[in-house]
């Protein structure tokens, strides 16, 4: 009868969970998402370096008291994590953009219906121009850099799969938060479009260490070596990603 009684209390702490909680730290309320795991061992509280949303993770029969005292006993740790994560920079006239690695200016030109194209203004600057409505300005940015990626990555998989010997079945771009790329073992190639943001040897290195995977689908010696005979760069690549990655999320 205890243990039946154990599985019914269980049972409605997760049915009975909230989306999300609000944890209160020197006068100010943090939102933190809830979210049971069935795979969980114990109760985890992370913020994503991506999006900035603080997670609250807990096991499935975990009651929910237990974790939200455990979330609000790290306020403090949230609050300064919370406070590290870079600021947003929405695709607006007038913001700054990395493209390749080089910060450009966006430029609204009102009432022209050309489309978004990088280039400089008078003075040299580097520039994206963007037509059509402003309402539309953050949604065609966007649909110029993802094109920008997508042909900039297609190049260099092109490249390494024929110094490879190998083809990937499809190259795909997509907006990931947790990693940059992946391949399949189908030999479908996924990359971030927030590449293209980065200098063009970060971008080359991610191509390269994803053609690798369809030769050895593994991170073993074998593979780094292979990985770095295609990107000479890839211990300089893999240094930028651990210090200035996170920040390709801030971007829209």
């Amino acid at each position: 009868m205890r243990s039946l009684f154990r599985r019914i209390k269980h049972t409605a702490d997760r049915t009975g969970d909230p989306d999300h909680i609000l944890i209160r730290h020197a006068g100010e309320d943090y939102r933190v998402t809830v979210k049971r795991r069935a795979g969980a061992r114990r109760i985890t509280l992370r913020v994503s370096g991506a999006t900035g949303e603080a997670i609250l993770t807990l096991p499935e029969r975990t009651p929910f008291a237990r974790a939200r005292q455990f979330a609000e006993a790290h306020g403090g740790w949230l609050a300064t994590r919370l406070e590290r994560v870079p600021e947003r920079v929405p695709l607006l006239p007038g913001a700054l953009v990395p493209l390749r690695g080089e910060p450009h200016r966006i430029v609204h030109l009102a009432g022209q219906r050309s489309p978004a194209a990088a280039g400089r203004d008078g003075d040299g600057a580097a520039i994206i121009s963007v037509g059509g409505e402003a309402v539309h300005v953050p949604r065609r940015l966007r649909d110029f850099l993802v094109r920008e990626a997508e042909r900039d990555l297609r190049a260099a998989v092109e490249r390494h799969t024929s110094a490879l010997g190998r083809k990937a079945s499809a190259v795909t771009i997509r907006d990931t938060t947790s990693r940059w790329g992946s391949c399949s073992a189908a030999g479908r190639l996924n990359f971030s479009w927030r590449l293209i943001l980065a200098p063009p040897f970060v971008l080359d290195y991610l191509a390269a260490h994803e053609v690798a995977h369809l030769k050895e689908m593994n991170h073993s010696v074998r593979f780094w070596r292979l990985t770095k005979a295609l990107c000479p760069r890839t211990d300089e690549a893999e240094a930028w990603l651990k210090r200035h990655g996170t920040g390709l999320h801030r971007y829209g």
